[in-house]
C-alpha cells in the first residue's frame, strides 16, 4: 500500500481514490485471493471484479449493507455456492496459489481445507462426541483412540472441553446456544482445516456468548487464517486485523481495520461505517 493511502483525505479526494490505494495488498504470506471475481446467480450478478488477498494467522473481516454480496463473496472461498443451481463464477480464487476452481478440484478435500461455521448454530441431532467425530470419520477416521484425542482436541480449542467433558453422550441439541455455536466450530477444528470462515457467527447468540464467540476467534488466530462475515461494527473493530466493505456487490475499500474505521479512502466507507445507511 503507497504511503499516501494512511493520511487523511478531503472528501472530494476520497471520492477520486484510485482503486490501488483503497484496495490495500497485506503484506507477508498471502492465504488466499480474488482476483476480478464475478459471480452470478442465474441472470443475477451478486459479484463485480472482487480483488482481494486474505493473510494468513490473521483476521479479515467483511462488512456492507444486507443484500451487499459479502456472503456470497464468503462462500465462493470453499464453493459452498455449488450447491446452488445456476451459479458460476468468472475470475479466480486460489489457495495458496493453486486456483480452487480448476478442473480436477477435489471439492471435498477444499472443504475440509477451508471449513465453514454459519450464522446459525446447526448441530446435527446426535451425540456431542458423534459432532465431533463425524467430520474425521467421513475422511477414514476410525481407530478409536484417534477419534477420542479428536473429539478432545478440538473441543479444548473450541472453548468448550470443561463444559460438556461429562456429557460426551448426550444430545448436542441440548445444550445451550453459545454452546452448540462453538461446538459447530469445534466441529469444523475436527477436520483440521487451514482457513476458517465464519458467516455472521454471533448474530443468533446473547451479548455474553458473542463475547466468548469473539475471545475464541482471536485464541484461534493463532493456528488458523480467519475470514467473519459480521453486521457488527463493534465486532469487526474488536477482532480484525483487515476489513473489506462490500456495497452492491463491490469491494469498494480493503485495508487494515484501524485504517478503515479511523481513516477510509472512500466516502461511501465512511458513510457506512459512520452509521449514515445500512
Amino acid at each position: 500500500m503507497s504511503e499516501d493511502a494512511t493520511r487523511p483525505w478531503a472528501q472530494d479526494e476520497r471520492d477520486e481514490a484510485p482503486k490501488g490505494e483503497v484496495i490495500a495488498r497485506p503484506p507477508g504470506e498471502i492465504r488466499m485471493e480474488a482476483r476480478e471475481l464475478d459471480m452470478y446467480y442465474g441472470d443475477f450478478q451478486a459479484l463485480q471484479k472482487v480483488d482481494i488477498a486474505i493473510p494468513g494467522q490473521q483476521i479479515t473481516a467483511l462488512i456492507g449493507p444486507s443484500g451487499c454480496g459479502k456472503s456470497s463473496f464468503l462462500r465462493s472461498l470453499n464453493r459452498m455456492n455449488d450447491t446452488i443451481e445456476g451459479t458460476r463464477i468468472e475470475g479466480l480464487v486460489q489457495l495458496d496459489g493453486e486456483d480452487i476452481y480448476a478442473k480436477g478440484v477435489d471439492v471435498v478435500e477444499l472443504r475440509k481445507r477451508v471449513g465453514m461455521v454459519f450464522q446459525t448454530p446447526n448441530p446435527f441431532p446426535m451425540s456431542i462426541y458423534d459432532n465431533i467425530a463425524y467430520g474425521p470419520r467421513l475422511h477414514g477416521v476410525t481407530d478409536r483412540e484417534r477419534l477420542d484425542e479428536t473429539v478432545e482436541r478440538s473441543l479444548r480449542q473450541a472453548a468448550l472441553w470443561d463444559e460438556v467433558k461429562d456429557k460426551l453422550r448426550q444430545s448436542a441439541v441440548g445444550i445451550s446456544g453459545g454452546q452448540q455455536q462453538r461446538l459447530c466450530i469445534a466441529r469444523v477444528l475436527a477436520v483440521e482445516p487451514e482457513v476458517l470462515l465464519m458467516d455472521e457467527p454471533c448474530s443468533s447468540l446473547d451479548p455474553t456468548a458473542t463475547f466468548r464467540i469473539e475471545e475464541l476467534m482471536l485464541e484461534l488466530m493463532d493456528e488458523y487464517t480467519i475470514v467473519i462475515v459480521t453486521h457488527n461494527m463493534y465486532q469487526a473493530s474488536r477482532v480484525s486485523q483487515y476489513t473489506g466493505f462490500f456495497m452492491l456487490g463491490e469491494l469498494l475499500e480493503y485495508g487494515p481495520t484501524t485504517r478503515i474505521f479511523e481513516n477510509p479512502l472512500d466516502s461511501r466507507t465512511d458513510d457506512y461505517v459512520r452509521g449514515r445507511f445500512g
